[in-house]
């Protein structure tokens, strides 16, 4: 294994002194409520059709909205633009499903009210295109018109969103609302001014901006009260861009989204925070904590710059955790290639004074509805979750992921595609879901999984192996994570900070017991993990040291 050589005398009397104390030291990667859940992410519309009736088929009338195939499909490929009918009747008939395989929260996409017509302006949509939406529809979600109204494709009779969320509670999962304060709908370029496009409504109904179908350069917010709550600048494609400095516009989307918390909402995946600047998502959080203390929120800022998105994380920013673009950039490059280098994930990991708040509450992930899905191998995805499951942060898998759906595949090319009930029915019979679920459970019943710190010892070619540390009141947990993504079985000989005691294995295998000063020799198969846990209080003084710089350093070090 890879000594470790930095430990300072200075650092050793202080551990040597905690061993001691009367009082056990924490060391606590994180202790927000939300970081114990695994999120299974669904694009609404796309998971289950669960009450036909909700589906809208013949809305849109020259512009119909349901099921328009995007043309220029390869022979045996498709993709859609139009509604598909997922609704929440979907999610919830398969609540069962997501909690067994061991996730705690699901992600759902903008509930809220959509244009319904097909947009008839910007770059004709076909195979492969990107920023392309003439001809699509709304059935995302992130084109919101009213931020107080459901998309009526979503509920069913006795199933609004609060029912929603309250059957989702009982099913022992909580639901992270994705929403939008940017941007709404497309704007401009229509041949002929469309309903809704371009507009946004009140909670009662009220026209409160309209765009009118103008470029924004020719908007007129002087003059013209519809026009001020936007930007009078472009931003993402033809979508309106909203006035991050009209209080007004902080106003809307603060009341909106209390009305969705006040519904039972129990996190908030904020959609391009990141084409708003800070000052905004400070005041919006803090407003929504007035309401809701504690209330987590995680945003999307499509960088892969850690310097770029870590200020959002800060406290004095708003406190909003992110997506974790940077970590995700380097799972890609591992997982999708056999025989590349565990090393390579290191130094995205930033456990010692890097650019976030606390990156214990990064959302980790390694595909989702923006870009191609991960291209790998069954095994590579194997190993891509078993590394989410036991690393740090917070992890979240895209729908349909479990089985290597559409893997590869970006929009407009099969990304978005419908998943159906008879693919969750035969889920089991994927290599990827089994193992999925095995980590995936292991991680809902691991403290030290969820929270704890994390200290690597050994990161070289297809083998990794750190520890993760919780110590809080009644409990203390070390657990000793050793992973594989080879083709043959790998062999670890662990001294590092290793702790005298009994470890038992977590998934299969005998206990081992380690003396002062010992190892611990393990054999993991190919592409799998060993979790071995000792639940103890640490009290060997490089690891106690180790653990207290670890928390020391936790965060920024001026933020």
């Amino acid at each position: 294994m890879i000594k470790r050589n930095f430990l300072l005398a200075g650092a050793l009397t202080l551990a040597c002194g905690f061993a001691q104390a009367t009082t056990t030291p924490e060391f606590v990667g994180t202790d927000a409520p939300f970081a114990s859940n695994a999120i299974y992410f669904v694009m609404t519309d796309r998971f289950v059709n669960g009450d036909p009736s909700n589906d809208q088929r013949h809305q849109g009338g020259a512009h119909p909205t349901f099921d328009i195939p995007v043309p220029g499909a390869p022979k045996g490929r498709s993709d859609n633009i139009g509604y598909l009918g997922g609704d929440f009747k979907g999610v919830l008939d398969n609540a069962g499903y997501i909690r067994n395989m061991g996730f705690g929260a699901v992600w759902i996409t903008p509930i809220v009210e959509n244009p319904n017509e097909a947009f008839t302006g910007g770059d004709p949509v076909s195979w492969g295109s990107k920023f392309t939406d003439r001809g699509k529809t709304g059935f995302h979600g992130y084109w919101g018109v009213n931020f107080y109204k459901l998309d009526p494709h979503l509920p069913s009779k006795g199933l609004d969103f609060a029912q929603f969320t309250t059957a989702m509670h009982q099913a022992g999962l909580k639901v992270v609302q994705d929403i939008v304060a940017n941007h709404g709908s497309p704007a401009f370029s229509m041949p002929k001014a469309q309903p809704m496009f371009g507009q946004i409504y009140d909670k009662d109904g009220k026209l409160i901006a309209d765009e009118q179908n103008l470029r924004p350069d020719q908007l007129d917010p002087v003059r013209n009260p519809l026009h001020r709550f936007y930007h009078a600048y472009e931003d993402l494609a033809q979508l309106s861009n909203n006035d991050d400095e009209n209080p007004a516009v902080l106003d809307y989307f603060v009341g909106a989204y209390l009305q969705w918390a006040g519904e039972g909402a129990d996190a908030f995946r904020i959609d391009t925070i990141s084409h708003m600047p800070t000052a905004f998502w400070k005041q919006f959080a803090a407003r929504i904590r007035a309401k809701h203390p504690g209330f987590f929120m995680f945003g999307e800022a499509f960088d892969y710059s850690p310097d770029n998105i870590g200020q959002y994380t800060w406290a004095k920013n708003g406190g909003i955790s992110v997506l974790d673009f940077p970590l995700r950039g380097r799972i890609a490059d591992v997982f999708e290639h056999p025989g590349s280098d565990y090393v390579h994930l290191l130094d995205r990991l930033y456990l010692t004074n890097g650019p976030y708040a606390n990156p214990y509450e990064l959302v980790t992930f390694y595909d989702n509805h923006d870009m191609a899905r991960l291209n790998a191998s069954d095994n590579g995805f194997i190993d891509a979750n078993n590394w989410l499951f036991t690393a740090r942060g917070i992890p979240a898998i895209y729908y349909g992921s479990e089985t290597g759906f559409e893997r590869g595949k970006a929009e407009h090319e099969g990304n978005r595609n419908y998943y159906g009930q008879q693919r969750i029915d035969d889920a089991a019979s994927s290599p990827i879901y089994n193992q999925l679920k095995r980590i995936a459970s292991l991680r809902k019943n691991t403290p030290a999984l969820q929270r704890g710190l994390m200290l690597p010892i050994h990161f070289a070619g297809d083998q990794a192996a750190f520890y993760r540390v919780y110590q809080k009141g009644d409990v203390h947990q070390i657990a000793l994570v050793l992973l594989n993504k080879g083709d043959a079985a790998a062999q670890f000989d662990v001294s590092d900070y290793l702790q005298a005691g009994r470890w038992q294995p977590a998934l299969d295998g005998s206990a081992i017991d380690v003396t002062d000063g010992g190892h611990l020799h393990a054999s993991v198969v190919p592409h799998d993990v060993q979790v071995y846990l000792l639940d103890a209080v640490a009290t060997r003084a490089d690891l106690v040291a180790e653990l207290t710089r670890l928390m020391q350093e936790r965060g920024h070090p001026t933020h």
